[in-house]
């Protein structure tokens, strides 16, 4: 599938929307987990495989607001993002 009037951040050429499997280490650097059907972006001239600001604006902020130790290594992105939160919000983010 065509991602829609994007281009690639490397080499400018057009993309294609991907689904991928990430690792992520958490904010308090213990670990890191694995985390699949992550929603990506790929480019077919220069091979660059990564998210767009806004999913990874996703993972940041719901490790942030959660308990990390309640995580399991690896976990479904969708089942990520429900998991309960203790703030309803990153304040830190401006």
């Amino acid at each position: 599938m065509t991602a829609e009037g994007k281009t690639c951040e490397w080499c400018g050429s057009g993309v294609t929307d991907s689904v991928t499997t990430v690792y992520w280490e958490l904010p308090d650097g213990t670990r890191s987990i694995e985390i699949h059907d992550v929603p990506g972006i790929l480019c077919g001239s220069c091979g660059m495989e990564y998210q767009d600001e806004e999913v990874i604006m996703d993972i940041e902020d719901q490790l942030m607001l959660m308990d990390t130790k309640a995580i399991p290594k690896s976990v479904d992105f969708k089942e990520l993002l429900q998991m309960p939160k203790f703030l309803k919000k990153n304040y830190f983010r401006f």
